[in-house]
């Protein structure tokens, strides 16, 4: 190998060891980061799609006891999270950069993801995200996929230093969370809840039509 061939392998090799420790402390979405939330955003919702387009009303709306969510139910929850998940980005990003903010949202990417995917812990939802189950079926997936548009549209184009910018979560458990914790929050919220609606579905007594 040429020295200068030698050379480049060495620094690409640093390269790739130190990068990890970048993407902890460069405020911006890293080209990894944002690609991996464009596609949890693209393959999430898709899923919800395939999961309830061909339901017939009587499986749409089919619960199984009073205090379960049907599968209606379930979409509303995750397109009314989406508005309110964004809505404390934009939050956090109205607010002055959080110089602390690579120490106090540490970890925090890794751990909303861990819970999220596999649905550790069980939580209420908040009032503001409770389905309310008035909302008709057609407006309620129009509305779900303009959300989820928008959301995109945010992801695929901002520069902004997010992970500089925080706000509280109402659970303790998550604490400070970074505009791009709240972001990916989005996507991996509507995983957890696609589960969900595939727990409602597979119940033996789920109308068969």
């Amino acid at each position: 190998m040429k020295p200068m061939q030698s050379l480049l392998s060495v620094l690409a090799l640093a390269l790739l060891c130190v990068w990890p420790a970048l993407a902890q402390t460069e405020p911006k979405m890293t080209m990894e980061e944002r690609a991996k939330l464009i596609q949890w955003l693209n393959e999430s919702q898709a899923e919800t799609i395939a999961a309830v387009e061909k339901l017939s009303d009587a499986q749409w709306n089919w619960k199984a006891a009073p205090e379960k969510w049907s599968v209606a139910e379930c979409v509303e929850h995750i397109m009314l999270a989406e508005s309110t998940l964004m809505a404390q980005a934009e939050k956090a990003l109205a607010a002055p950069p959080n110089p602390d903010w690579a120490e106090k949202t540490k970890g925090k990417a890794e751990f909303i993801e861990r819970v999220m995917v596999k649905r550790q812990g069980k939580a209420q939802a908040p009032e503001a995200i409770v389905p309310m189950g008035k909302i008709a079926r057609a407006e309620l997936m129009k509305t779900l996929r303009e959300a989820r548009a928008r959301t995109l549209k945010f992801a695929e184009a901002t520069q902004l230093p997010l992970k500089a910018h925080t706000s509280e979560h109402p659970f303790p458990v998550f604490g400070t969370l970074n505009a791009y914790q709240w972001v990916i929050y989005i996507p991996l919220h509507n995983i957890r809840h696609n589960q969900q609606i595939a727990e409602v579905k597979a119940n033996p007594n789920f109308p068969t039509k």
